[in-house]
Order: structure tokens, then C-alpha cells, then sequence
């Protein structure tokens, strides 16, 4: 789903992290699941923050949707008017589309066979191809996202086979790129993953039914359990008493996104297998061994440096501190029209505890880096506070290369590590040092082999064909040849 990154309000609020895509959620039960569908997406958030929907099936698709955070878009008498025993949501950061009504999620269309809701985290590479040829016949699309192109697919082949599994695995077939999607197909609702497994996608239970989520901590929160992980090239349909499997035999290898476990999930999630924390925190530790400081307090960049900063400073044996004091109740600000303006945002968002910082050498930590800008002013307002040294390290390698795959990061040219050498980036963002996880150590530190991770934003080789970029194996050609 892509736009621009000035579109949305994200977890960081400013282009120094990878910026999120969407989180999706489905649910059958033995009773109505509007507001276990609402809790949902508060506890999923964080993957988006620009709007929010809720379909669900009674006597047809009925849905809810609006602009802004879960709370402000859906209002609660229209969340509790909204009847139904299976349903789907959606919170949408676009990568693909631009930020109106018109492309919140689920999208709803009308068919013969029924209605068909849909909501998709991830992107489709080869959207446009798709798009371009459907308008050659006759096809027109109400919305500019890759999901629509996705939703009308699945309704043209209904409409033939009458078969909705056998028709999402026919979807599956054409569709290129990352998806993690939630379907309703008139009374039934499906989960799928794609065959690369790029995004997340799980199963579990909840009190009244099973329930498909893009976190597993969705099911700590509605009082359910977690059971797996849906694999890659695996359709699910979700019912009151059980969970039905579909291996479509699409998948030839996997592709998580390594940027779920630096960044984009929440700590608390469990992922492949690996809880969150746990991987930031060894990537800390990681980070310690092949990037020492020699300094005095180790400091993390609130919120999304703190896991991190833990096991750096647990592994180098230096004194973890809260340096940095977060206001959580900012606007975005990396809009701002003068540099004056975004300068003093920073300055808004974070403070300085000096009585942490005045005449220490400080080492602040942080998960990534994309452009600089703002990490430059974290250093800056940490000397101003007096540090007498300020350190900097990174927990996932330099960026160099964009996302295709659902995270808003476009073009070679927004990246500090485009064209500089690791020094040339300390010495632009004005820090005493800069140090940045190897790919090895990253590897490592999530504990999946490095052929199960898309790592194609770091080494410029990604695991599915890109106009223009290069492939990283020729085994995941096999399955569009």
C-alpha cells in the first residue's frame, strides 16, 4: 500500500525509522465481535496510524471505517451498532495510495457470490502491471491502492469458480510481493499469507471462537492464547470451533522481513518463534561486542532504542539510564517548512535529564537510521546538555537500498548511507562516533538462518524479482517463471 512519507502519523513521528504499513486482524465466534475487532486494532496501532476499519457479516458485509487513530475513527455507538458473529479489521500507514477515505481498509465490494471484504498489510510489486492490464480491459478502480487490485481479482474469480479457497489460491498465484491478508467472502472469513512470508501473520484463540492477527499480542490482550504462526503460502479459514488449513505448494523458501524484530513490532510480540524483546536485546548485546564505547552511561532513544540499549549495556557492563524524556503527546512534526520549526520539535518531544548527562561521555542507542536529520538534533541537544562526549549505535545495519515490500522507504536518495562512508555519517550527524550492528551479528541475533530473511533494504539483493534490483536466489524465481 505506498505513499509519501509525510503521509500518516507514526509510532517515531519523524523519518528517522523505517515507517510502519498496516495490521490486520479476523475473527469467528460464537458471539458478536465488533468490539473484540476495535481491541484489536488498538492493540495493533502501532503498524498504523492514519485510519481504521471494521467490517463484519450480518445478512451481508456491513462496515465501519475513518481517518486517524482506532479511538477517533470509529466512534463507540457505531462500533457497538455493528452486529455480527465473524468480522475483520484494518489499520492502514500507506505505502501504496494515498491517505483518504477512499483507501482505509477493509475495502468492501458487492459480487454475485456475495459480498467481499479485504484488508492487507504488505505490497504488491507488480500492482501496476496488474492495474495497467485490467484498464486495458475495461476495468476501473474506485481507490489507488495495490489492496483494491487485490479485492477485485478475488470477486472476477469467484464469479467463475464459485470456490473461494480455490480462488484466493488463484489470487495467490498472480499477486508478486508481501501480503498478510484478511478476507471476508460473504458468511466466511479467511486469513493468507504470502509465499515468501515477508509479513507477519498468526492464529489463535480467543474467548468465543479462533481469531488470524498480525502480532500475537493481540491474543494476550483479548484474554486468548496464541497457537503459530500461519506459514508462508498458507490460507486459513477461521471458524467458532476450529481453524481450516489450505498449503497451496506456492512457497519455495522465506523471506521475513528482519525489520519486524528491529523495529516495526511490538516488543511483546512472538514472531518465527523469536519474542521481540529478547532479539532487540541480544542485538544490544551483539552490538556492545562489535561496537564498544568507551564512555560513561549508555542512554536509549525513546521508545524505539530502549530494548536495545538494554543489552548494550548489559553486555559492556557501562550504566543504562533514561537520559532522554519523552513526550508522548506531540503532533507529528517532521512537516515542518523551516528547519527552525523541526529543530525546536525535537526539543518539544524529547528532553534532556542533565543531571544524567552534564559531564558524562554518553552513548545513545537507537534500532536504525534512515535519514539523519533528526538523530543530528538528539546528539546536538545532548551536548547542549553537557555531555562532554556523544557516542552513537545502531542496532540493524545501514540503509541503503529501498523497501518494495511494505515499509515506506522509496528512494536511494532519503538514505544518510547513501554515499557516505560509516565516518562521513558520524560526522553529519556531529556525533564523537558512530557504530552500527554487522548484517552477520543482526542475522544472528534474530536466529533465523540468513536465507529466511529479506535483508533486501540492507544488501541491495532481495528475494523476489524488482524492475531494476537484483534477485538474491534463483530458487524464488522458480515460483513466477
Amino acid at each position: 500500500m505506498s505513499g509519501t512519507v509525510l503521509e500518516g502519523e507514526q509510532r517515531s513521528m519523524d523519518p528517522e525509522h523505517p515507517q510502519e504499513e498496516c495490521g490486520v486482524f479476523a475473527i469467528a465466534s460464537v458471539q458478536n465481535v465488533s468490539i473484540d475487532i476495535f481491541y484489536a486494532l488498538r492493540v495493533l496501532q502501532h503498524r498504523g496510524q492514519e485510519s481504521a476499519g471494521i467490517a463484519v457479516y450480518n445478512n451481508g458485509i456491513k462496515a465501519i471505517k475513518g481517518m486517524g487513530l482506532a479511538h477517533q475513527a470509529l466512534k463507540p455507538d457505531d462500533v457497538n451498532n455493528l452486529k455480527g458473529e465473524i468480522g475483520i479489521g484494518h489499520v492502514r500507514y500507506s505505502t501504496f495510495g494515498s491517505s483518504t477515505i477512499e483507501n482505509a481498509q477493509p475495502i468492501v465490494v458487492s459480487t454475485n457470490y456475495g459480498d467481499i471484504a479485504l484488508g492487507h498489510n504488505g505490497e504488491i510489486v507488480n500492482a501496476d502491471k496488474i492495474m495497467e492490464d485490467l484498464k486495458k480491459k475495461g476495468w476501473a478502480f474506485i481507490t489507488s491502492t495495490d489492496s483494491e487490485i487485490a479485492v477485485r481479482l478475488l470477486a472476477n474469480d469467484i464469479a467463475n469458480t464459485g470456490d473461494p479457497v480455490r480462488s484466493l489460491k488463484n489470487l495467490m498465484s498472480i499477486l508478486q510481493g508481501s501480503y498478510s491478508m484478511t478476507i471476508m467472502i460473504d458468511n466466511r472469513v479467511f486469513a493468507m499469507r504470502d509465499p515468501l512470508g515477508v509479513r507477519p501473520l498468526c492464529v489463535g484463540r480467543t474467548k468465543g471462537g479462533y481469531a488470524a492477527a498480525s502480532e500475537s499480542v493481540v491474543f494476550d490482550t483479548l484474554g486468548g492464547e496464541f497457537i503459530r504462526d500461519v506459514d508462508p503460502g498458507e490460507i486459513v479459514e477461521l471458524l467458532p470451533g476450529e481453524i481450516r488449513s489450505t498449503k497451496t505448494g506456492l512457497s519455495k523458501g522465506r523471506a521475513h522481513c528482519m525489520f519486524e524484530w528491529v523495529y516495526l513490532a511490538r516488543a511483546d510480540s512472538s514472531i518465527e518463534g523469536h519474542l521481540v524483546y529478547e532479539v532487540r536485546r541480544r542485538i544490544g548485546q551483539r552490538l556492545a561486542n562489535e561496537q564498544p564505547a568507551d564512555v560513561d552511561v549508555v542512554v536509549p532513544i525513546p521508545d524505539s532504542g530502549r530494548s536495545h540499549a538494554i543489552g548494550y549495556s548489559e553486555e559492556s557492563g557501562i550504566r543504562y539510564s533514561e537520559g532522554l524524556m519523552k513526550n508522548r503527546y506531540v503532533e507529528r512534526t517532521f512537516i515542518m517548512p523551516e528547519q527552525s520549526e523541526r529543530t525546536t520539535s525535537v526539543m518539544l518531544k524529547l528532553n534532556p535529564l542533565k543531571s544524567v548527562i552534564k559531564d558524562k561521555r554518553v552513548v545513545l542507542v537507537d534500532d536504525s537510521i534512515v535519514r539523519g536529520t533528526t538523530i543530528r538534533q538528539i546528539v546536538q541537544l545532548v551536548r547542549n546538555a553537557g555531555a562532554k562526549e556523544v557516542h552513537v549505535r545502531i542496532g540493524s545495519p545501514p540503509i541503503r537500498a529501498p523497501c518494495y515490500f511494505g515499509i515506506d522507504m522509496k528512494t536511494r536518495e532519503q538514505f544518510a548511507a547513501t554515499g557516505r562512508t560509516i565516518e562521513e555519517i558520524g560526522k553529519m550527524i556531529t556525533a564523537d562516533s558512530i557504530g552500527y550492528i554487522s548484517v552477520e551479528g543482526l542475522i544472528e541475533s534474530i536466529g533465523l538462518p540468513a536465507g529466511d530473511l529479506c535483508l533486501g533494504c540492507l544488501t541491495e539483493e532481495y528475494p523476489l524479482p524488482v524492475p531494476g534490483e537484483k534477485v538474491r536466489y534463483q530458487k524464488k524465481l522458480d515460483m513466477f517463471v
